[in-house]
């Protein structure tokens, strides 16, 4: 592989800093960290970069957005260590995850529009007292199963304040009214999602505060809006990667 003339150019890592306002340390570290290939020294021991540094780095940058610091570090690692093969698995990953993560979106909304209220038993109907708590209401054992989740989940997302059970006044046992019931399964929805207790916790607090799943409109928008992004932006980072392919030769 011969250079072309452009790629000769000597560039210091001030130049490459500058134009994407990096500390010169900054690039000394994405050197060391096999983002950028291995710089050529002078004489007295100075870096000097080429115009094929700077595509490395225009690509490492474009990546990180669709790809996250650590991905878009390994791609570059590996298209400067030759194994370009290893790089474009690690992009069909991130593609994948995306994919996932759209049908996951998916499955969020289709069990937010299938939400209906949970009613307690009404006066002449039959609950087995393991159940359901004779003041009305859901112990956590059978919540918990009906989620397919442990009970201690519920009890941490207590804890973070998602749920807010009462206490069955002749057991001391957790009981889930209507509400939590449903602050339970939007909780568990959310999570699959990829929320965090603490992005989950102001918006069921909104959902109490409202009354209802309106609030929820507005994270799905939010949550489709992230996932546009992240599409867009793995196409702006396999364009720069494409182009710095190309320059490598």
């Amino acid at each position: 592989m011969g250079p072309n003339l452009q790629s000769r150019v000597r560039l210091r890592p001030v130049d490459l800093a500058r134009e994407h306002r990096l500390s010169t340390q900054a690039i000394r570290n994405y050197e060391e960290a096999g983002i950028l290939p291995a710089a050529r020294r002078t004489p007295h021991g100075y870096r000097t970069y080429t115009s094929l540094h700077a595509g490395a780095l225009r690509a490492f940058l474009a990546l990180l957005p669709g790809h996250g610091h650590r991905t878009a570090t390994s791609i570059m690692r590996e298209v400067n260590q030759g194994t370009d093969e290893e790089a474009f698995r690690l992009i069909d990953e991130s593609h994948a995850q995306l994919l996932d993560d759209r049908r996951t979106l998916q499955a969020v909304e289709r069990a937010l529009g299938d939400l209906e209220p949970t009613t307690a038993p009404g006066p002449g109907a039959k609950a087995e007292p393991a159940t359901v708590s004779a003041s009305g209401g859901t112990f956590i054992g059978p919540l918990a199963g009906k989620l397919g989740i442990r009970p201690a989940t519920l009890r941490k997302w207590e804890g973070a304040g998602l749920v807010r059970p009462r206490r069955d006044p002749r057991t001391g046992y957790r009981v889930y009214d209507d509400a939590d019931v449903r602050d339970a399964r939007l909780a568990h929805q959310l999570r699959r999602g990829g929320y965090l207790l603490e992005q989950i916790a102001p918006l069921i607090a909104q959902v109490r505060e409202a009354g209802g799943l309106e609030p929820l409109e507005a994270a799905l928008r939010d949550w489709h809006g992230r996932l546009s992004a992240r599409g867009r932006a793995m196409l702006t980072g396999s364009a720069e990667l494409e182009a710095y392919l190309r320059e490598r030769g």
